[in-house]
């Protein structure tokens, strides 16, 4: 099956932003930017598989061209996902800093894919290791059991596993990959619940991540991750995240500050505090001075 669509902005079209917090890593089997620009991006929608082809055709419209039997859904939910209808209302950022990244970037939007197993398995994934060993993993584990990209993909695209292969994963594969037990039981926990997963999208964000922290393994970061992407949620902010507060004290105070402290400072940004989070980083504006060693990979594989 194949599908085309196009989204018309009334303003800059900005798909390379909107789209990027889906990319896990420049080896990702599922995202990968081409040397013209054009994003491929695959998935699994309750249609099928599908993989994209996306490209801004001009500066306010992004087009799309997509291959599989999940193809139509995906042409669909495009508007979506490239954040046709992210609601910005009320947001006012009077911090100088932030305000200043909004002048920066205003076209800006949050996407949201709907697809929530998607988003939660990679951000499991992610929980207590650095952001290279969660990438190497999900890219060992979307290509030995992900299904070959539908279409005309680069060769080494996978569609991401359903929840019944999540569930079937052997405990060595996950070994393999250097996933402990305890991230590995919450993957495939998860994938055990993904029909009531994928139900949250009905529901309000904050409803929906209160329900995900419900599930044994998946807290409040996690819980956070998922809801920026699956549901373009504005406000869900990281709390939780190895480097996070330290930026937002050094982007706005000018000082390292604590998550308790990251919380009160931007609570007057209620409900854009992701929104905030996210301007600070593609604005340039965001400082993280490094001052002390990375975190080490720890070798689950040689235990």
């Amino acid at each position: 099956m194949h599908a085309q669509a196009s989204v018309v902005f009334d303003g800059p079209a900005s798909p390379s932003l909107t789209l990027s917090p889906l990319r896990r890593g420049r080896g990702d089997p599922c995202y990968h930017v081409a040397p013209d620009g054009a994003i491929w991006r695959t998935s699994l929608m309750s249609s099928g598989p599908v993989t994209a082809r996306i490209t801004r055709s001009a500066p306010d419209t992004v087009d799309c061209e997509a291959w599989g039997s999940g193809a139509t859904e995906f042409a669909e939910a495009l508007p979506a996902l490239l954040g046709a209808d992210d609601d910005r209302s009320g947001f006012v950022p009077y911090e100088p800093t932030i305000a200043a990244a909004h002048q920066r970037v205003p076209h800006l939007r949050l996407g949201r894919t709907g697809r929530v197993l998607e988003a939660l398995v990679p951000a499991v994934l992610e929980q207590r290791v650095s952001g290279m060993d969660a990438r190497r993993a999900w890219r060992h584990l979307v290509t030995r059991y992900g299904a070959p990209a539908p279409g005309p993909a680069p060769t080494h695209m996978r569609v991401p596993p359903s929840a019944d292969v999540w569930r079937r994963i052997p405990s060595w594969e996950f070994h393999r990959a250097n996933v402990d037990p305890g991230r590995a039981r919450t993957v495939v926990g998860c994938a055990q619940r993904a029909d009531a997963l994928e139900r949250l999208a009905t529901r309000t964000p904050e409803d929906a991540r209160a329900a995900m922290t419900s599930l044994p393994g998946v807290g409040e970061w996690t819980a956070a991750e998922t809801a920026q992407r699956a549901f373009g949620d504005a406000d869900a902010l990281s709390v939780g995240d190895y480097h996070l507060a330290k930026v937002i004290g050094w982007s706005l105070l000018g000082r390292p500050i604590d998550d308790a402290a990251m919380v009160e400072l931007l609570e007057p940004l209620r409900p854009h505090r992701h929104r905030a989070v996210r301007l600070l980083e593609v604005s340039g504006l965001a400082r993280n001075p490094r001052f002390g060693a990375r975190q080490a990979i720890p070798n689950l594989r040689a235990l």
